[in-house]
C-alpha cells in the first residue's frame, strides 16, 4: 500500500566530489548546502548570506560576477552596529572598516569560486520585495529598521521572468558551462495568509516554468512540491508549523541526493559520513586496546580515501586524534 503521493525526479545525477557547487537563496539552499559541506563537497553556500526574492539574488550575483566591492555608501550604522541593506545580518560588525573588510573578502572569494562553479542552485523564497522609500532600492534584508523606510509589493510573473533571465545571463557570462537549477522554498510565508503565500509561490513557479521553456538546459528541483505532497503532515514541521523540521530536511536531502548526486559518489559520500561519525565517536575508555585498533583502522580508511579522492581535506578530523 502507498500512503503518500511521490514526486517524480527527472534530473541528471551528475554531481561528484570533483564538482564545484554554489548555492544562493532561501533556506532550502542553506540546508542542502550545509549537508553538502558537512560531507566534504566543494560548496560555496550563500557567500553573502540568505536571500529571499529574485531581485536580491540577481543583484548579489551581479555584484559577485563583476567583483563590485562594498563601500561606505553601502552600509549604515544603528545603535553602534554596522549593517547593509544588501547583506544578511550575519555580517554585522561594530566597526565600519571591519564590516567592509569582511564583506569584501567574502565577495572576492565568491567571485573566484563562481568562475569555476559547475553547479549553481538558486532557491526562490518569495515574490514579495521591500524597496527603500527614498530611492526605490530593493533590499535583501530590512534589519528590523522602521517599516516607514520601505514600501512593499509583489513582483509580477513578467518581472520574475525578466529577473531570472538576467540572472542566467550574468552567470553564463562568467561561466558558460555552469549547470543551473532553480528551486522554490518549501517554507510558507504566513504573514500574507494562506492565499497570499500561494499567490507568491505560484508567481515564482510560473516564472521558472517560462524560464525553462526559454532555457532548456535550466533544471528545476521540486523541493516545494515534495514538502507539500510527500510530507503532507504537520509532524514534518517545526514548532512554528511553517519551517520543515530536521526529519523533513533529512528527507529533502535524501531526495536531492538520489536525483542529483551520481551513484558512485553516493557510495563515496556514505563512506565519508561513516568516517566522520567514527572520528566524532567518544569512547568510554580512550586508553583501551580495542579503541586503539578502532583508531588505527579508521585512519587507514581515511588514508585510502585521501588517495582515491585527494581533493577532500581530512586535517580537521585527524587533528582531533593528534595525527
Amino acid at each position: 500500500m502507498q500512503f503518500s503521493t511521490t514526486i517524480k525526479l527527472g534530473q541528471e545525477a551528475d554531481i561528484t566530489y570533483a564538482s564545484k557547487i554554489m548555492m544562493f537563496g532561501s533556506c532550502f539552499s542553506e540546508n542542502i548546502g550545509n549537508k553538502l559541506n558537512s560531507l566534504k563537497f566543494n560548496v560555496s553556500n550563500n557567500p553573502l548570506g540568505i536571500l529571499f526574492n529574485p531581485c536580491s539574488i540577481l543583484a548579489t550575483i551581479q555584484r559577485i560576477a563583476t567583483k563590485q566591492l562594498f563601500t561606505e555608501q553601502d552600509i549604515f550604522c544603528r545603535e553602534g552596529i554596522w549593517n547593509s541593506f544588501h547583506l544578511h545580518s550575519r555580517f554585522a560588525q561594530l566597526s565600519a572598516q571591519e564590516y567592509l573588510n569582511n564583506a569584501n573578502a567574502q565577495l572576492v572569494s565568491a567571485h573566484e569560486f563562481l568562475k569555476k562553479t559547475s553547479h549553481l542552485f538558486i532557491t526562490l523564497g518569495t515574490a514579495w520585495i521591500y524597496e527603500l522609500a527614498e530611492d526605490g532600492t530593493i533590499v535583501a534584508n530590512c534589519h528590523k529598521e522602521n517599516k516607514d523606510k520601505f514600501s512593499r509589493r509583489r513582483l509580477s510573473v513578467e518581472e520574475c521572468i525578466e529577473t531570472l533571465q538576467k540572472t542566467i545571463d550574468t552567470v553564463h557570462d562568467i561561466q558558460p558551462n555552469i549547470q543551473i537549477t532553480f528551486t522554490v522554498s518549501p517554507i510558507r510565508h504566513w504573514k500574507d495568509g494562506a492565499h497570499g503565500n500561494q499567490i507568491s509561490k505560484s508567481t515564482l513557479l510560473l516564472a521558472i516554468e517560462m524560464i525553462q521553456e526559454k532555457n532548456p538546459s535550466v533544471q528545476y528541483f521540486p523541493a516545494y512540491e515534495i514538502m507539500m505532497d510527500e510530507l503532507r503532515d504537520y509532524r514534518f514541521y517545526a514548532s512554528d508549523l511553517l519551517h520543515p523540521n530536521e526529519m523533513a530536511i533529512n528527507y529533502l536531502w535524501e531526495r536531492f541526493s538520489e536525483s542529483r548526486i551520481s551513484p558512485q559518489t553516493q557510495e563515496e559520500m556514505n563512506l565519508v559520513e561513516r568516517l566522520i561519525s567514527a572520528i566524532n565517536h567518544r569512547p568510554f575508555n580512550p586508553g583501551s586496546e580495542s579503541y586503539r585498533k578502532f583508531k588505527a583502522k579508521t585512519l587507514e580508511l581515511i588514508g585510502e580515501m585521501e588517495k582515491k579522492l585527494p581533493q577532500l581535506n581530512w586535517d580537521t578530523e585527524k587533528s582531533r586524534w593528534g595525527e
